[in-house]
């Protein structure tokens, strides 16, 4: 699945105690009605982030993940691909 929009916030690198760590990257996409679309960049991943800046139009593919906890259900979108693309005018 690819979602494109622009960036909106890109956050700091998270590292948990058992050395696994995750970056948080926001997506705003350009539709009617827009949404801020929270993704995830796991592990060896998050250094895809480094070259990034916030407004820049970019593509990112992702896998859509769920989980159960304690009865309550989770989703989650787990990042692999991310591409800068032209905006359009």
């Amino acid at each position: 699945m690819e979602i494109t929009g622009k960036i909106k916030v890109i956050g700091d690198v998270q590292t948990f105690p058992s050395g696994f760590t995750k970056r948080v990257l926001v997506i705003t996409t350009e539709e009617t009605y827009p949404q801020h679309i929270p993704v995830e960049f796991l592990k060896d991943k998050c250094g895809l982030l480094d070259t990034l800046t916030v407004d820049q139009d970019i593509t990112v593919a992702v896998n859509v993940r769920g989980q159960e906890y304690n009865g309550n259900y989770y989703v989650s979108l787990n990042a692999w691909k991310i591409v800068s693309v032209a905006p359009s005018f």
